[in-house]
């Protein structure tokens, strides 16, 4: 072998080397967007633009068994856009199995420049991950599942279905900033109906019991649950706790009303979890999350579960009844 030749082939396993470690660099990072320290987010979905296939990150504070609906709309809603799985992106999943404690463990190698898709979460302003709706100015953009306060409109609505209730309590996430501005309003709606309130606080699945409790020995009558990052995945329980006391329970999401609770009344979640799609969407043909105004829901759905009803042996006033979206027998 010449000289000549000793240096060529030197020179390409030099650059095979480095195309090798280009790769492993490439693969970490793209890795990497699949964990962006999303704390408080419902569910949250988030990808890096690379050739084809993208690797999207999907970050979720419940689990698959539970929540895979949630997954499934977001599939459709890229479908819908002409985005394949397996073919021009790629998923990888990871759930906090209820346990927000998780997810900066789960969240922990992705770097702070990765865009982040908020898909149906509540804390975009109070944590500081966004500086306004209108105009993000971050990395942070999507859908937020809050509106407006409801905690009037939900009172509201549980006294319409149930007109002899008096003593309500309220189930709040103590880890909240969103649920802790929730209660606020909760004396404001107390006096406006003429009820009386009480409020105990749960900052993990563990303390649910002692809330409900607690809220027992105070004498309500019925349950209303405010919004917060882990409730959800530890919905069946709730309800269960509060059927055991024989309360009608009031939520945000129908998937309560599907576990048993008299009435849910805010957005579709599912629909958000779609609409999030179209934000993977621009940010991957080349948007800045911070140009993309986080979008808030318009249309809010009230379900109603008469089998929960004819088991608490209420009597739904007709005049309630047809303002309801949607009835599980």
């Amino acid at each position: 072998m010449n000289r000549k030749s000793g240096h060529m082939r030197a020179g390409l396993r030099r650059r095979v080397r480095a195309d090798t470690a280009r790769r492993s660099t490439r693969r970490k990072l793209i890795i990497a967007a699949a964990a962006w320290p999303a704390l408080a987010f419902t569910g949250a979905v988030f990808g890096q633009s690379a050739k084809p296939p993208v690797l999207i990150g999907w970050l979720n504070s419940g689990s698959r068994e539970r929540d895979a609906s949630t997954l499934g709309a977001f599939k459709e809603g890229m479908a819908a856009l002409g985005w394949k799985e397996g073919a021009n992106y790629a998923l990888e999943e990871r759930w906090a199995e209820g346990q927000l404690s998780r997810l900066p463990t789960l969240a922990a190698k992705a770097s702070p420049d990765i865009p982040v898709v908020h898909a149906a979460g509540t804390a975009v302003l109070a944590r500081g991950l966004a500086k306004s709706l209108a105009r993000p100015g971050g990395m942070v953009t999507g859908v937020t599942n809050i509106a407006s306060d409801l905690s009037e409109k939900k009172l509201e609505l549980l006294l319409a279905a149930a007109p002899k209730l008096k003593r309500i309590g309220f189930l709040a996430d103590a880890t909240s900033p969103v649920s802790a501005a929730y209660i606020k309003t909760v004396p404001r709606a107390a006096e406006h109906f003429r009820v009386e309130v009480r409020v105990a606080e749960a900052a993990k699945a563990e303390e649910l019991e002692g809330a409900i409790s607690r809220l027992a020995k105070e004498g309500v009558q019925a349950l209303v649950v405010s919004p917060s990052g882990w409730f959800p995945s530890e919905r069946a329980r709730i309800v269960k706790l509060a059927l055991a006391h024989r309360w009608p329970v009031i939520a945000g999401s129908s998937v309560y009303a599907q576990e048993g609770a008299l009435l849910s009344y805010g957005v579709d979640r599912l629909a958000l979890y779609r609409r999030s799609a179209y934000y993977v969407d621009r940010i991957l043909k080349g948007a800045k999350p911070g140009d993309l105004p986080i979008e808030q829901p318009t249309k809010f759905e009230l379900v109603l579960n008469m089998k929960t009803a004819k088991a608490l042996g209420l009597e739904i006033p007709r005049e309630f009844a047809v303002r309801v979206d949607r009835v599980i027998e």
